[in-house]
């Protein structure tokens, strides 16, 4: 157990740090501090730590990078996000990342504490648990002691515990457990699970972990809702002896997590996006149109100067235009309803079409664009969305492409598969932001592109396309050298 719990403060704010340092260092608390991320990332390498509170506004490498590299090579450690930004939404997407908690600057010393201690005594409770597991493996004759003690530690977890053997029963839960189900009398141990739990998906998990398609240290996480209630299930397998001393899976373990709040606050988000989407795009639509009607002289005759100005506005509301229409396009993937309408489709003429649509954009910029197509099956798709797909993949080869050059469209049967490339000889993509390409808002630097004008939207929703429409995007990129995406769709077989 841990005497003294190290905490790494990270803020580039020396006023913060040492108010932390002073704070906790006199509480039993030992406190080490980093003014920046690559500093933080330092003292991880070197120094065990226990909690660590990070700020998300910090100069050099983010916040959210840290959080990010934290949770894959230290998922351990608790985060505590410290911010001066203490918005729902910042709630929420750091929640979702794997902070463990946040707190808003300036702090309130009670609320402060509360969230350390509370950390801190998630670390114990795991550290216990731990040693109780150890314990049962040491010890094969002290089985009723250790059920007892970790039925001791679960009954005091806030979040909902049941552990099923193999013949699915449940044989271990908490009170939790059934205050998340809406059960309100206990059943005695043990039961089978049919009877208290419906939801047909989280019961064939188990059943798959009690098959032995979990790994030792895999973990299955998923959603259920019960009632009125948003639940998270992680679920993995619990491990036991054979009469050979060998570890074979003996049962399931599930964690239940109640996230409705979570799910609401997303569901504000997306409603409100939605509807600001919808309610600029008519008036910015009347206004585009009544700038067509003034270049078209049918208001009369303009100036030069006039005539370069609304062309500019236009361009703006163009602009404007394509961001809405991505935004509305991210509501429809968080709602699933993306992709509705699906036919059987010949690629070739859409391509072909895009591709002829793009070709005056690719000239102004020096870009030879060319288009080879194969005979192919049909594929089940949207018309609508796989035009969109594909204009998205020809425009980004064209924007990254400044230099002029070369952007080549080939589509080609593969078997059951059609594969759509797009590669260009442009800018490329890094090694290191390749992981990060298809995440929404993210955008490639380069001094190249800066001009290269966009949301960072285009790729997150051409992957959604190709994911809805049960087909895969992998892309190959060398910096200085160019790109290329590769899309794999199943041919329609009736």
């Amino acid at each position: 157990m841990i005497d003294k719990p190290t905490i790494l403060v990270v803020d580039d704010e020396k006023p913060i740090r040492d108010g932390c340092e002073r704070l906790l260092s006199n509480r039993g608390y030992f406190v080490v501090t980093a003014e920046d991320g690559r500093k933080s990332l330092e003292i991880l390498e070197k120094t065990p730590v226990h909690i660590m509170l990070l700020d998300l506004k910090m100069p050099g490498i983010s916040g959210e990078d840290v959080l990010e590299i934290v949770r894959a090579e230290y998922p351990h450690i608790p985060v505590i996000i410290i911010t001066g930004h203490g918005t729902l939404d910042t709630a929420v997407e750091c929640m979702k990342h794997g902070a463990y908690d946040f707190v808003a600057k300036p702090f309130q010393v009670d609320q402060f504490l509360l969230t350390i201690n509370r950390a801190a005594d998630k670390i114990r409770l795991e550290q216990q648990a731990m040693l109780l597991q150890e314990e049962n493996i040491r010890n094969l004759y002290d089985v009723t002691l250790e059920k007892s003690r970790m039925k001791t530690i679960i009954n005091c977890m806030a979040n909902g515990v049941m552990v099923t053997n193999r013949n699915m029963e449940i044989v271990l839960h908490n009170p939790a457990l059934m205050r998340l189900l809406g059960i309100r009398h206990d059943i005695a141990n043990p039961f089978p699970i049919y009877d208290i739990i419906d939801d047909q998906d989280l019961v064939q998990t188990i059943v798959r972990i009690h098959d032995g398609e979990s790994k030792e240290n895999q973990f299955i996480s998923q959603e259920t809702c019960i009632g009125d209630k948003t639940l998270r299930a992680i679920s993995g397998p619990a491990f036991g002896v054979d009469r050979h001393v060998f570890l074979v899976v003996v049962g399931a373990v599930t964690v239940l997590e109640d996230i409705t709040v979570f799910k609401q606050l997303d569901q504000m988000k997306s409603s409100f996006v939605n509807m600001v989407a919808h309610e600029l795009r008519s008036p910015l639509a009347s206004i585009r149109q009544i700038n067509n009607v003034l270049l078209e002289g049918l208001a009369g005759e303009m100036t030069e100067k006039q005539q370069d100005l609304i062309e500019r506005g236009s361009r703006k509301i163009d602009a404007l235009l394509a961001l809405i229409n991505d935004l509305l396009d991210v509501a429809k993937i968080e709602a699933g309803k993306l992709v509705e309408h699906r036919m059987p489709t010949d690629l070739v003429p859409i391509i072909k079409e895009t591709a002829e649509l793009m070709k005056p954009r690719a000239e102004e910029q020096g870009v030879s664009l060319k288009v080879r197509c194969e005979e192919i099956g049909p594929v089940q798709t949207d018309c609508k969305r796989m035009e969109e797909l594909i204009g998205n993949l020809i425009s980004n080869a064209v924007n990254y492409s400044p230099d002029g050059g070369e952007v080549t469209v080939v589509v080609a049967a593969r078997g059951k598969w059609i594969e759509l490339t797009v590669q260009d000889n442009g800018v490329g993509i890094p090694p290191e932001e390749l992981p990060r390409i298809f995440d929404q808002f993210y955008r490639i630097r380069h001094p190249k592109t800066r001009k290269v004008v966009g949301t960072g939207l285009g790729l997150s929703i051409v992957k959604a396309i190709v994911e809805a429409h049960n087909g895969t995007i992998n892309v190959e990129s060398v910096p200085d050298q160019g790109t290329t995406f590769k899309v794999m769709l199943p041919v329609f077989e009736p």
